[in-house]
């Protein structure tokens, strides 16, 4: 594609997450790293509880001041009863509906969320110690079927790995002490940043129950109705809605997963083709499952990407991940970035963008941090997409 006659070079929008006030990645930490934007939510206030034009007033203040702008919000939780429409569902549509509309009237306009029931997104090891000391968030298949068939011991689990994941959990799980067994359960159910809620594991128990009768198909459409009532309401007051890919993208203790890969995709947009039916593309979260090919679902759905998250992961064939590197890893991430420019161009705008986690390194391996959200991982992670993305960008206007 000949990009040589335009005149103006449409670049991302650099930005980090922000977890509020209590963050122990300050605002001017943040602008140091040299993003002109910080992505945030009202993480105080409780899930599917209207955000009040007030309290986002007070947020993007303490943003402003630091010399950034609240681009993104991540996220506008969805409240569990919507996903199972569970009995006074329609009251948590309604409250979602106010907030979007109280973000748009305070000049916030793309707004990110998931429809992951139950967990957020999930690791099994929060510090998994790479080839140069720094520590990485870690998905092992064989840890989460432990977990479901020793520790939880879910009814039916047995029947959802092969044969190969359960006698590597079996002979783990008789080698594993009580520590290394309760920190395991931590990680996976305790909450991880941005996830907004943890469990016991008597709740998580009590959670999953709903969804027994939860098949992939009955969720697809109660995420289509949620859209149905939503994106009308975006569309009028200019909000753009991004949704984020389940992560990682299989099958969770039984749970369906309905935004996994392009033909999810393309069933969240059947039946409501409008813009502001959009897309997080979040590299990381895609890129696990190897049948997924990046670059062109980059292409396929340009016009509805409104936010890029880019990580990188290393893969294994048994559904097994880390993250690596920004530059490194099963994630082609020159001609990931390559593609978004190139749809920046096409589009005419300024997509915003995060490095999406980062590793726990120098200085940061002595502080206490958000898993995956220290400031020098990210930092890195930036600054080599800062300059992958501006070596393509000139390469187009040279």
């Amino acid at each position: 594609m000949d990009m040589s006659t335009s005149k103006e070079s449409y670049r991302f929008i650099q930005s980090m997450r922000w977890f509020g006030p209590a963050d122990v990645v300050s605002l001017n930490n943040i602008r140091q790293a040299g993003c002109s934007a910080v992505v945030t939510a009202l993480h105080h206030i409780p899930n599917g509880e209207v955000w009040s034009v007030e309290e986002i007033q007070k947020r993007k203040r303490d943003i402003e001041i630091a010399g950034m702008k609240w681009e993104v919000v991540e996220s506008v939780p969805i409240h569990e009863s919507i996903k199972i429409q569970q009995s006074g569902f329609e009251r948590y549509i309604q409250n979602y509906s106010v907030t979007i509309q109280n973000l748009a009237a305070c000049g916030i306009k793309v707004v990110t969320y998931n429809f992951m029931p139950v967990l957020d997104w999930t690791r099994t090891d929060l510090s998994y110690e790479v080839n140069d000391g720094s520590k990485a968030l870690r998905f092992s298949l064989t840890d989460l079927a432990l977990f479901d068939l020793y520790i939880l011991r879910r009814k039916g689990a047995e029947n959802d790995y092969p044969e190969t994941i359960k006698t590597k959990a079996a002979k783990r799980f008789s080698e594993m002490n009580e520590f290394e067994k309760a920190v395991l359960q931590k990680n996976i159910i305790a909450g991880l940043p941005g996830s907004e809620e943890g469990y016991t594991l008597g709740q998580l128990q009590e959670a999953l129950s709903p969804y027994r009768d939860i098949t992939e198909e009955i969720l697809r459409k109660h995420l289509q109705y949620f859209l149905s009532k939503i994106v009308p309401i975006a569309e009028e007051c200019g909000i753009v809605l991004a949704i984020h890919p389940d992560d990682p993208p299989c099958k969770m203790l039984g749970l369906p997963r309905v935004v996994k890969n392009a033909q999810d995709i393309d069933a969240i947009i059947k039946n409501i083709p409008s813009l502001s039916n959009g897309l997080c593309f979040c590299t990381g979260s895609f890129g696990v499952d190897p049948t997924n090919n990046l670059p062109e679902m980059i292409k396929t759905y340009a016009e509805r990407i409104h936010f890029v998250h880019l990580r990188n992961i290393r893969r294994d064939d048994e559904g097994n991940f880390y993250e690596d590197n920004h530059l490194d890893g099963s994630v082609d991430m020159y001609r990931v970035v390559k593609n978004l420019v190139e749809v920046m161009e096409q589009r005419k705008i300024h997509l915003p963008l995060r490095p999406d986690h980062g590793h726990q390194m120098l200085d940061d391996l002595q502080k206490k941090v958000n898993p995956g959200y220290s400031a020098i991982g990210r930092l890195r992670g930036l600054a080599e997409l800062r300059g992958l993305e501006l070596g393509i960008s000139r390469s187009f206007h040279s």
